[in-house]
């Protein structure tokens, strides 16, 4: 419900007050948006005292009216807009852009400008906004451009003030297609290349790129409006605006600011300025427009932006600047000092010639614009049926030859094989290269994927074949949900024990049953790889047509509030609870920052530029070589080919696990008895449970190894591989397993294997109830995005025999995890928790030196007490940071690792390892990256010098490696790190 604080002393049943939503109460009503001012009316509820005094209420029942809307209501033609900041100008302006489409169509408006600073972040919404505005028949042109940096190279001082480079503010509009390339171009070098404090575009580029764009004067930081402020000669004033296509003016209520700092001697003056702006256009015969240079949608709202000047300590945060979306009329009474007719030129017909110069420009092309790859539809197929017959002989068993088909005729049908065969050379290259590569999202339930060696997940139904002579048999019915779960089974041709492979997953799940779904192949490198896949992404595209996937950052709601309280207090006033939600709620989705994904690629055709889809720019605006995407990479995922090319702890894990024992992951067994018992019990580890680590062995196995997880496994009480998959499945579901599945097992409705755990799951069990299969496939798909259930859906469920609970867990469910995901991470975790079983000090090693980065050798490495008095400190706490709960998991493996009898070797300057945990006499030994603040360059340079010479004293160290310092000699001589090395007496180590 809505909860807001009333001011009152008693209070009837039926009363009206005045209140701001938040983002999560706006969610809740159709056709209202956060901060919206509401009149709210209904029967109110007495709920609490908030901490100011206030009585606070919950409305029941109530209904919810929005204020009276602004009109435009000029009788003689509308206004055009050329100068609007939205969310994207960053931490500036709080106008949402789609608001502001909307609002100009629905006043009539023919046009509305985009032009946040230096950046163009908003176009991708603001053509959405003018889709949906065309949609509600209030068609409207947008007009796509920035307010740039102006620089001019022959003109800037020999040093900028504090390091900044001198610039002016420009408007610049893409005129057509043309013109947006440029403008592409333009942002994407100014951000490349000439960045400084703002992304500056030097005046040279700008000529050269000119074409296809219509530029602006700006506002009072505009080059022609600075030389009337400085009182420059009649000549040169018309040979700056001479290079512009139309000069702008602004309401006089934009630059009082100019009257209080003492840059204008009064608003008479400001007038002038305006005056003389107007005098030059008709004299050289061009354009005067009159802007709003808005920053925010209603007058009220620049509450929000004073906030945010606040937050970057701006010294006239308080100064009125309403820079809020004008009407026409408002407009025409700002400049009605010029009369009326030139009032009218400025503010309707000169803006509107230029709107009309015009085209109507896409931003973000349709269709899909896929790299080439000569041959890769020919490879994949002959790659996937040679491996098919490999594995299964000829002729094929039907089932897997029918798959094979359908997939191949569907993939290659849709031009998708170059996406396979890329994912196929990347796996390959790292395989052959020794790290294995987990699969992420649905790839799994493709089996020309697990063919082409892209997946280990084989989506085939569970099944026998043979290794030595190709027989196969798939048993009907199957005696268990995934291959691993089946009893073992001998050959009958030649004896040779089988394989026992397949989980059972649609390839629909991927592409769906009419291929109309593109697909998304997610890979899991090992961190120590990832580099790598990217830099061979590139060897095969080239350079100039890989780039980072590109992110933008903005304000949430926890960094709203502090911003909204802070702003608060520093003016004495007191932050009550409706103040700081009305505040924080326009504050939310402001720009901060931009950044990357993790893992993702974006793919130009070679034949194509990146500009033509959007410009590029460095993450978070810091030099270097990461160039990403411009754009939200979700802007454009749908025109470029996107690789998420991740970096994952387990293949790593994987990787040190083979190096320390010489066994190959792949060859572990997924039906071993004692890996799977650890799931329900630490027997297999020579424990019993225990207060720490519980009732089962999953402590530190991926997965499985978290607190919740393990309450899960308790619950659940795992016996099967599918099992452990359908665990894995809710735990990465978001209300799936928690007040669903959880409480659906506890009260004895429905078990395990019959809850929904992955998105597939929902598929299959209601075509299994005899659903259409494509009307089956779009609730799976409605679910699993949390949009829930149509009722035209339920009904059709409720006719199908489908059980109310199931109806009502779909209903509550917020995200499924798909089952191939599942199947992969399970695969991985399983090996390795069979190291756990069976190589112990190995698993040990390798989660020590990759899984546990809060390792403190000084508080680990000394024994069980130590162990526990720090673990039982930290568990008193009320509150933990997130280091201090990455440091309460690493302390639960050790004391597992003492529970199970090992213990550790003291560091060693001649022996231990810079960054690994070595495996020495039935003990580990920590490294030097173990020690609290020894980072990896003083532990390398430890490492290299005694490669070079032993060291023969503690002088001798810290005279030949630079990097240690004195801290950190004192924290090796702590762990007796020195062994019997002398130690100078006249040395001074503070």
């Amino acid at each position: 419900g809505l909860f807001f604080s009333l001011d009152m002393t008693d209070y009837t049943d039926s009363v009206r007050v005045a209140c701001y939503l938040s983002t999560a109460d706006a969610k809740g009503l159709e056709g209202v948006t956060a901060g919206q001012r509401l009149r709210v009316g209904g029967r109110m509820e007495y709920d609490s005292y908030d901490k100011t005094g206030g009585m606070v209420f919950r409305p029941t029942g109530f209904s919810a009216v929005s204020r009276p809307q602004r009109e435009d209501n000029a009788p003689q033609g509308r206004r055009t807009e050329l100068h609007l900041h939205t969310r994207m100008s960053a931490l500036d302006a709080t106008t949402d852009v789609e608001a502001a489409v909307r609002t100009a169509a629905r006043w009539g408006h023919p046009a509305i400008a985009v032009t946040d600073h230096g950046v163009l972040h908003a176009f991708p919404d603001a053509m959405s906004a003018q889709k949906k505005a065309a949609k509600a028949g209030t068609p409207i042109k947008v007009l796509y451009g920035c307010e740039a940096y102006l620089t001019d190279p022959a003109r800037l001082p020999a040093e900028g003030k504090k390091g900044r480079t001198p610039s002016n503010h420009i408007i610049l509009l893409a005129r057509n297609q043309t013109g947006l390339f440029n403008l592409y171009k333009l942002v994407s070098l100014a951000h490349l290349e000439h960045f400084n404090y703002h992304p500056n575009l030097p005046k040279d580029l700008l000529r050269q790129y000119r074409e296809g764009l219509i530029i602006g004067s700006a506002c009072e930081r505009g080059e022609l409006f600075s030389a009337i402020v400085a009182g420059k000669p009649e000549e040169a004033l018309r040979e700056i605006a001479a290079f512009y296509d139309y000069l702008e003016i602004q309401p006089l209520c934009n630059n009082e600011f100019m009257v209080r700092n003492g840059t204008a001697r009064d608003r008479e003056q400001l007038k002038d300025f305006n005056r003389a702006i107007v005098r030059l256009g008709r004299a050289l015969g061009k354009p005067v427009a009159a802007t709003g240079d808005v920053h925010f949608l209603e007058p009220e709202d620049e509450a929000y932006r004073r906030v945010l000047m606040a937050s970057k300590q701006m010294s006239d945060a308080d100064a009125p600047l309403p820079l809020y979306f004008k009407t026409t009329e408002e407009m025409l009474a700002e400049f009605s000092y010029l009369g009326e007719e030139e009032a009218r030129r400025v503010v309707i017909e000169d803006p509107g010639a230029i709107a009309a110069l015009c085209e109507e420009v896409v931003p973000v092309r349709a269709g899909e614009y896929f790299p080439k790859m000569p041959g890769s539809a020919e490879e994949l197929r002959a790659l996937s049926e040679q491996r098919a017959a490999e594995l299964y002989g000829t002729p094929l068993p039907p089932l897997l030859a029918e798959r094979l088909k359908t997939e191949l005729d569907s993939i290659i049908g849709k031009g998708y094989d170059i996406i396979y065969m890329i994912a196929q050379k990347l796996v390959e290259r790292s395989l052959r290269e020794g790290y294995l590569v987990g699969s992420r999202g649905s790839v799994g339930s493709s089996i020309v994927a697990y063919l082409a060696g892209i997946t280990e997940v084989n989506a085939l139904p569970p099944h026998y074949r043979c290794p030595q002579c190709k027989h196969w048999a798939f048993p009907d019915p199957t005696p268990a949900d995934c291959g691993a779960d089946m009893p073992d089974g001998v050959c009958p041709a030649c004896g040779t024990t089988y394989i026992k492979d397949g989980f059972n997953i649609s390839f629909a799940t991927f592409l769906g049953f009419e291929a109309d779904k593109k697909p998304d192949i997610d890979l899991n490198f090992s961190g120590d790889y990832q580099a790598r896949a990217h830099q061979h992404t590139i060897e095969l595209f080239g350079e100039g047509k890989v780039f980072r996937a590109g992110t933008i950052g903005t304000l949430a709601e926890k960094t709203a509030s502090s911003f909204a309280r802070k702003y608060l207090e520093e003016r004495n006033r007191q932050p009550t609870h409706a103040e700081v939600a009305r505040l924080v709620s326009g504050c939310v989705g402001v720009k901060r920052t931009t950044g990357q994904h993790p893992g993702g690629l974006i793919i130009v055709p070679h034949d194509r530029d990146i500009c033509e889809f959007c410009p590029v720019q460095h993450p978070a605006d810091k030099s270097g070589d990461i160039v990403t995407t411009h754009f939200d990479y979700h802007s454009i995922e749908e025109n470029l080919l996107k690789l998420d090319l991740l970096g994952h702890d387990d293949p790593t894990m994987i990787r040190r696990l083979e190096d320390l024992t010489g066994l190959a992951a792949q060859d572990i067994p997924l039906d071993d008895p004692d890996t799977m018992s650890l799931f329900v019990s630490p027997k297999a580890l020579g424990l019993k449970p225990d207060s720490v680590l519980g009732e089962n062995g999953a402590c530190a196995i991926p997965e499985f190894g978290t607190q919740f997880v393990r309450g899960m496994l308790t619950a659940a009480k795992p016996s099967t591989f599918d099992e452990l998959i359908r665990i894995s499945g809710l735990s990465h579901g978001t209300d799936v397993w928690l007040g669903n599945a959880a409480d659906l097992i506890k009260e004895g409705k429905a078990t395990l294997k019959e809850v929904i755990c992955c998105r597939d799951d929902i598929m299959h069990y209601l075509i299994g109830l005899g659903m259409e299969r494509k009307l089956a496939f779009t609730i799976m798909e409605s679910v699993r995005k949390g949009k829930g259930l149509k009722p035209e859906w339920e009904e059709a469920m409720y006719e199908a025999n489908t059980p109310g609970w199931y109806i009502v867990s779909c209903q509550k469910i917020k995200y499924l995890f798909p089952k191939a995901h599942a199947a992969a991470y399970v695969i991985m975790a399983f090996r390795i928790a069979w190291f756990k079983v069976h190589r112990p000090l190995a698993f040990y090693a390798a989660y020590f030196s990759i899984r546990a980065v809060a390792f403190n050798a000084a508080a680990m490495t000394h024994g069980p007490e130590t162990v526990n008095a720090r673990m039982s400190a930290l568990k008193k706490q009320s509150e933990r940071t997130a280091v201090e709960e990455d440091e309460l998991n690493t302390l639960e493996v050790c004391y597992e690792f003492y529970k199970r009898g090992f213990t550790f070797q003291p560091m060693d300057v001649h022996v231990s390892d810079a960054t690994r945990f070595t495996v020495e006499d039935g003990a580990l030994r920590p490294p030097f990256v173990s020690l609290p603040g020894l980072g990896e360059t003083a532990a390398y340079d430890i490492q290299r010098e005694r490669e070079t010479d032993r060291f023969v004293s503690v002088e001798d160290l810290t005279a030949r490696c630079g990097k240690v310092s004195k801290t950190h000699v004192q924290q090796l001589l702590d762990e007796g790190a020195f062994g019997d090395l002398p130690l100078s007496t006249q040395m001074n180590l503070f």
